[in-house]
């Protein structure tokens, strides 16, 4: 029998409404019981895309003993933590609190009125069983040391990360960049890439800042390292060799193993890493990984109204990895006279090259000339001959059982992916990344859109947002004004900042804290939980906040806002003490610190040939810079700046230089002043 997530839209969810465990999806009707029957509540909460959610799920959920004891004695609540991150953020916050550990699935339990009392993530059966019994004791028996408990605990996940106003007004220096350098070189895993830990996870805003760093501060460490970490990401496993896209991460140090499952977050942000590294050090590899990764999230992850799907599960056949991998003996009889060179490109064996027998991942090693020169043959010759045996690979793989899809729309997820067709376009100037940008612009605005308020979640299969998971949080409001400045950007329409700038006048006025000078997660307006959190860290996504803080300061800009502006500056008080002591945790605002430090260049394209000068310009790697501009304007920046002819107006802190002709002239005003 279907329990009560048969009602829901989340394919995950949607996975555990067969499980003998009654399940509730978080709400009214499960809490309410659990303080009717003066029961603990379990809060179990992963994704579809989850490994380690289903070898548990098929462990201890599927069987009926376990189920049984879970039934009698909690009420059981299963969360998506893609459509309820605020939920996720806090019971996860609890667990690392309790056990220094987190990850998913996350399973967490609860005193009746939802505070926590013990967590973990996975559990083998025996262990979740036992635990089950003892916890359901542990409240008949002590329930005042629980509640005792429970308070100390809740108290501490209202604490943790919460910032302080910070009133110093000592000016940002190249020395604060210095600091936060520093140990950041230490981690560097100068041989593979990355830091010198597993598994290793790509982690863009790092290496975007690095990029950056490298740039303005003129560092060839950083420049070395960030050069070196996408080439072997690039070379390795965690990359899609045959269909393109990045796995989540790589369980060892080398790259060469994924955790298999596919996330629209990690391929968005490694799309506008590829492209901006390109920028600043061409590399044909780069501009092959945006190509395919783009021609991946078309193919495998765009819904029919524009919308981007969320997720590829490790899993197909109940094996991790099965799709994406494969025997020598399958190679050879895919390819025949024209395998051996392949697997010598692609490091296939007859043994295997990871630890399932005989079973090989797709990875390289060398480049094309390096290993053209060893075998001995032309470059282009086997560019080719790879090129074509690729093809045919990728068809023989296409008529496998394909991984699970999480079909969900998220609002976050959207804007990421939508940012990075705007920087793939801004750099390649390939029209396809700009007309998908456009829909996927369209298709958020009349659907995950009403008015000032964005929505969290689209459902696709009935075409209209999830009534009961409409709530946007900070993350929603954050990405997608990023993606909309950026779309403005490379367009000039100024619709698009106008957009942005009403759901960022609607975030301050519903998610802005007087009192810390950050942003909550959840809005004034939304479900009130026993934590309101504040997002501050950067992690695999950067932080909610730190985008914000981007967003405040490029509107600021753009209207002449000083409000918007001082907001920002003070975000970045209150956070920079933090970031030296753990820079890969706050990278996103460590480049908020260097635009800070060596300013930021405003330039207004004006006149006919606008879009012409603004592709000619980014030929050239300015990451502190905003455009804006076109054939007619309102923007304050761009008053008395329209002329016949086509000009470029190089300013900086509503101070321009004289008014060029050519971007060459415009490009030696920036430099030079560098």
């Amino acid at each position: 029998m279907a329990n009560r997530l048969i009602h829901e839209t989340s394919p995950y969810l949607l996975q555990h409404s067969n499980n003998p465990v009654e399940w509730f999806p978080w709400g009214d009707e499960a809490l309410e019981k659990a303080k009717a029957e003066n029961k603990l509540i379990l809060v179990s909460i992963g994704y579809s895309a989850c490994h380690w959610c289903h070898v548990m799920e098929h462990e201890s959920f599927e069987d009926g003993q376990v189920a049984e004891i879970m039934n009698r004695h909690f009420v059981c609540i299963k969360i998506d933590r893609e459509e309820r991150p605020d939920i996720d953020q806090i019971y996860m916050n609890a667990v690392q609190l309790m056990t220094e550990r987190g990850g998913w699935p996350l399973n967490c339990f609860c005193l009746p009125d939802q505070r926590p009392i013990y967590g973990g993530t996975y559990f083998k059966k025996p262990d979740w069983s036992s635990l089950l019994l003892n916890l359901a004791n542990f409240w008949n028996e002590k329930p005042e040391e629980a509640i005792t408990y429970a308070e100390r605990l809740t108290e501490g996940v209202r604490q943790s990360e919460k910032l302080i106003l910070v009133k110093d007004l000592t000016e940002f220096s190249k020395k604060d960049l210095e600091e936060i350098m520093e140990p950041l070189k230490r981690s560097f895993d100068i041989s593979e890439g990355g830091y010198n830990r597993a598994p290793k996870f790509p982690l863009p805003n790092n290496w975007q800042f690095l990029i950056r760093y490298a740039h303005l501060m003129n560092d060839d460490a950083a420049h070395v390292i960030s050069r070196l970490t996408l080439q072997k990401m690039a070379f390795g496993g965690i990359y899609d060799q045959l269909g393109g896209g990045f796995a989540r991460y790589s369980v060892d140090e080398k790259w060469h193993v994924p955790h298999f499952e596919k996330m629209l977050y990690d391929n968005a942000q490694l799309i506008s890493l590829y492209s901006e590294a390109f920028q600043y050090s061409p590399h044909e590899l780069f501009k092959n990984v945006v190509d395919e990764t783009i021609e991946f999230v078309k193919r495998e992850l765009t819904s029919t109204e524009g919308g981007f799907y969320s997720a590829l599960d490790a899993d197909s056949e109940g094996v991790e990895g099965k799709f994406y991998t494969f025997t020598k003996d399958e190679l050879d009889l895919i390819l025949e006279d024209e395998s051996e060179l392949f697997c010598i490109y692609y490091h296939v064996t007859e043994d295997g090259n990871w630890e399932e027998e005989n079973t090989n991942i797709l990875l390289r090693k060398s480049e094309d000339t390096e290993l053209a020169e060893k075998l001995g043959i032309p470059v282009e010759e086997l560019k080719e001959k790879i090129a074509v045996s690729r093809e045919k690979v990728f068809k023989a793989r296409s008529k496998r059982i394909r991984p699970g899809l999480d079909n969900k729309i998220l609002a976050a997820w959207n804007g990421m992916m939508l940012k990075a067709l705007t920087d793939a376009f801004r750099v390649f100037n390939t029209a396809d990344f700009l007309d998908l940008a456009l829909r996927n612009a369209d298709f958020i605005i009349q659907n995950l859109s009403d008015n000032q308020q964005l929505k969290r979640v689209f459902d696709p299969r009935k075409n209209k947002v999830n009534p009961t998971r409409e709530n946007a949080f900070l993350d929603d409001y954050a990405f997608v004004i990023e993606a909309l400045i950026g779309l403005y950007e490379v367009t000039f329409d100024e619709k698009w900042l106008e957009h942005a700038k009403s759901y960022l006048d609607y975030s301050i006025q519903n998610y802005f804290d007087e009192e810390s000078g950050m942003f909550f997660y959840t809005s004034a307006r939304g479900e009130q939980l026993i934590a309101r959190k504040q997002e501050i860290m950067d992690n695999v996504i950067p932080a909610s906040n730190s985008v914000m803080a981007h967003n405040l300061i490029k509107l600021a800009r753009f209207y002449d806002n000083e409000t918007y502006y001082s907001k920002a500056i003070q975000m970045l008080r209150n956070v920079k003490p933090h970031i030296k002591t753990y820079p890969s945790g706050y990278s996103n605002w460590a480049s908020l610190l260097l635009n800070e430090v060596f300013g930021v260049f405003e330039i207004a394209i004006t006149g006919s040939h606008a879009e012409l000068r603004r592709a000619e310009l980014e030929k050239h790697y300015i990451p502190n810079k905003i455009v804006l501009g076109g054939k007619s304007g309102s923007l304050p920046l761009l008053q008395d700046k329209w002329v016949k002819e086509t000009k470029i107006f190089v300013c900086e802190n509503r101070t321009c230089k004289l008014p060029v002709n050519t971007t060459e002239e415009a490009i030696k005003q920036i430099f030079n002043h560098s």
